[in-house]
């Protein structure tokens, strides 16, 4: 099965080809190509690299069987560009989509089982954070809010935490656990096993999670 991964969540995003559901390994997927994006630049570049990367490795559009898009949380022009292009093209192809939160990454990424919160930057002073209870590759969401840094450490105590925020997990001391930085390995693979338990969208299902609100939704409630 050919998967198309996308990540435009931050400051730079990436795009990948991954395969999966060998028969010899059903449960396994491996990243064919990744190809980074530049920031700022999305809406101009990342329709024309699937094109590029689809054509490098011999396969059309038609070939794809899933996509699998990183719903957040980031940038709002970042995730709004990305999830658009993957919403057209699933909705063109017929194809199921399959949202994936960078939070759940690093919670699953941490190797951990049962409750812990993953963290990443949200710039400004503040975190994103994710409780999740997580068994084997996928993880349960319980909660997602935003913290200031204060609130996270107050937040955290009695709690397994990852990140691949090596100032956090130095902070945290016992209770840190780093992982590496969401590649496009870690999304595929969390992807492929949300796919295999059907958890999918169709393109009119498909949100992007913030978490944080936009400024002017801030603005205009001040």
């Amino acid at each position: 099965m050919l998967l198309l991964i996308t990540d435009t969540s931050g400051k730079h995003g990436s795009v990948a080809l991954a395969r999966a559901g060998e028969s010899a390994k059903p449960d396994e997927v491996s990243v064919i190509e990744s190809v980074p994006l530049a920031g700022g630049t999305f809406s101009a570049q990342l329709v024309p690299q699937i094109a590029a990367l689809l054509s490098r490795h011999g396969f059309s559009k038609t070939d794809i069987e899933a996509f699998v898009v990183v719903s957040g949380p980031g940038s709002f022009t970042g995730l709004r560009v990305g999830l658009a292009a993957i919403k057209a093209l699933a909705e063109i192809l017929h194809k199921p989509i399959v949202p994936v939160s960078l939070l759940e990454v690093v919670a699953v990424a941490s190797r951990a089982s049962g409750k812990l919160m993953a963290v990443l930057d949200a710039g400004r002073g503040e975190l994103y954070a994710g409780e999740y209870q997580v068994a084997g590759d996928g993880a349960q969401l319980l909660q997602e809010r935003l913290l200031a840094k204060d609130e996270f450490l107050a937040t955290a105590k009695g709690l397994v935490v990852a990140t691949p925020d090596e100032t956090l997990a130095r902070m945290l001391r016992d209770g840190g656990v780093q992982v590496p930085l969401p590649d496009a390995q870690m999304i595929a693979r969390l992807g492929w096993h949300k796919l295999q338990a059907n958890d999918i969208v169709t393109p009119d299902q498909l949100e992007a999670n913030y978490i944080r609100r936009s400024d002017a939704e801030i603005f205009s409630r001040s």
